[in-house]
């Protein structure tokens, strides 16, 4: 069950996108390691605009995730990467389907 989450906006500096793309799909390795982290998406809304949407059982889970290997990776590369810094927005979730 997940009941909390975080949505994470991505603007990347023009010229970056690929860069960023290629970013988003390692992250994928690094959550694989957290138990807590029950759903992980990495996405992308636009030519330029990005995002995670990430969900955890409860807040614990998700501070777990803050706190871990690809918040670090986000904070190190985001002057390189993106031309404003992450909007990370922490959200409930009312209802979900998962495997």
């Amino acid at each position: 069950m997940v009941n909390v989450a975080l949505l994470v906006r991505l603007e990347a500096k023009p010229g970056k996108e690929t860069d960023v793309e290629d970013f988003l799909r390692k992250g994928l390795a690094l959550v694989q390691a957290e138990p807590e982290t029950t759903a992980w998406f990495a996405i992308r809304l636009g030519v330029s605009t990005f995002g995670i949407f990430d969900a955890f059982p409860d807040d614990a889970g998700r501070q777990a995730h803050l706190s871990g290997r690809v918040a670090a990776a986000l904070k190190e590369r985001a002057a390189e990467l993106f031309s404003r810094p992450p909007v990370i927005e922490t959200v409930d979730v009312l209802a979900a389907k998962l495997p």
